[in-house]
């Protein structure tokens, strides 16, 4: 048992002190049970007592999810008089090192499917991981939430740890966000017969922006506000973030769109980001690396370091390859989505657009088909969690039908 064995490393966040029979002997619940839904409302109600909150748009935006008219709305999409469902029982989340609310959603997925949760967060220092934590121990220390506070721990420990195994080796859903080498090694710790991994790669986003319609009318500072928040928040780290821009349109019009766009993105960032210095020799080593690979000509534009522009005019079926983060982007001039389809392989996961109908969409998708992309949104909404992520229903694969 955990308890007897030598986990020195192990920092119990939540709760303070890990009562391991407590944990274990809790019971799956059905799929927005009503005390999830007022614990997450509280929760988000605590978040916004937070002076600090303003600071982190991430935790606010976290906040707003969790409040009872979005998970009632939710709640609405699997509200059915058919079949009976009940959470899996223990889901073990591995959360990303590199975004740092990610834990959190990642935990109500959990809850909101009727499971015992065990987390493990990000060991890095970050402010957003302490707000959210401190949050949760505060509703929680309520009567009312004790029981939903007996039905989750949150740790921080090493990759060398054993904890990964033990948990591993009493859990029914184990959930891992990370790179494919973080995948392959979390996977060499064996589960139980009948549990799974559910797994979230690492994956490639790309955005499409519609020349003629941007010239017109357009909000541009609303615009570049979206995009900063897709990519320069997370330092283009999340996998959700574009590192490729394509541009539809007549030629006239995006060069005007590209000049408007940029210049509006480049006068943000000079106000909000934090550049780092190594940033700049990073951007370097993946520009060269890329003219080396490329066998047609590239361009590297942009007036400081802080926005790099890669101009490229083929699309080779390898840009996945070609990223950096802090504002290292690859521009090319499509004649049509249609243009697009060859490079989406199985690491695309967002396709965020601007200036696009959905009937557009949806008929490029019927059409291409691609084996990849599983999320299209417009940008300024990629980082926006969803219940359907990467594909998966996270409600239906957390829980289990119970056929009478």
């Amino acid at each position: 048992m955990f308890m007897q064995q030598n986990f020195n490393e192990v920092t119990c966040v939540f709760p303070r002190k890990f009562e391991e029979n407590l944990l274990l002997a809790q019971k799956a619940s059905m799929p927005f049970d009503n005390m999830a839904v007022q614990f997450l409302d509280a929760l988000s109600k605590q978040l916004n007592t937070d002076i600090n909150i303003r600071q982190y748009p991430d935790v606010a935006t976290f906040a707003f999810f969790c409040r009872k008219a979005n998970i009632f709305n939710l709640k609405k999409l699997y509200d059915t008089n058919e079949g009976l469902r009940l959470g899996r029982g223990i889901v073990f989340h591995v959360a990303p090192s590199n975004v740092p609310v990610n834990f959190a959603y990642s935990l109500i997925s959990g809850i909101l499917s009727g499971n015992i949760n065990i987390v493990r967060v990000p060991s890095k220092e970050f402010e957003q991981v302490q707000m959210i934590c401190r949050a949760i121990e505060k509703v929680a220390e309520n009567d009312q939430f004790m029981e939903m506070g007996n039905r989750m721990l949150l740790v921080k420990y090493p990759r060398e740890s054993q904890a990964t195994k033990y948990f591993s080796s009493i859990c029914d859903v184990r959930v891992i966000w990370g790179g494919d080498q973080t995948i392959a090694d979390i996977r060499r710790n064996q589960l139980p017969a009948r549990s799974f991994d559910v797994t979230f790669a690492d994956r490639y986003s790309f955005c499409v922006i519609n020349a003629d319609e941007l010239v017109h009318g357009i909000n541009l500072e609303r615009l570049a506000q979206g995009f900063y928040n897709d990519t320069y928040l997370f330092d283009q780290n999340a996998c959700t973030a574009p590192h490729l821009v394509v541009w539809l349109g007549e030629n006239k019009n995006v060069e005007k769109a590209r000049q408007m766009f940029w210049d509006s993105l480049s006068d943000l960032v000079e106000k909000k980001y934090n550049f780092q210095a190594v940033m700049a020799v990073d951007k370097l080593t993946a520009f060269y690396s890329q003219a080396i690979k490329s066998d047609r000509k590239i361009k590297a534009e942009g007036n400081s370091n802080n926005l790099w522009r890669v101009q490229i005019d083929t699309l080779p079926v390898t840009i996945d390859e070609f990223r950096c983060t802090g504002g290292y982007f690859s521009e090319y001039h499509a004649q049509s989505l249609d243009e697009i389809a060859p490079i989406i392989n199985r690491k695309y996961q967002t396709l965020a657009y601007y200036g696009l109908t959905k009937k557009a969409i949806e008929t490029f998708i019927k059409t291409a088909t691609p084996v990849g992309l599983d999320r299209i949104v417009p940008i300024g909404q990629t980082s926006e969690f969803s219940l359907i992520w990467d594909g998966y229903n996270l409600i239906t694969t957390f829980s289990r039908d119970i056929d009478i």
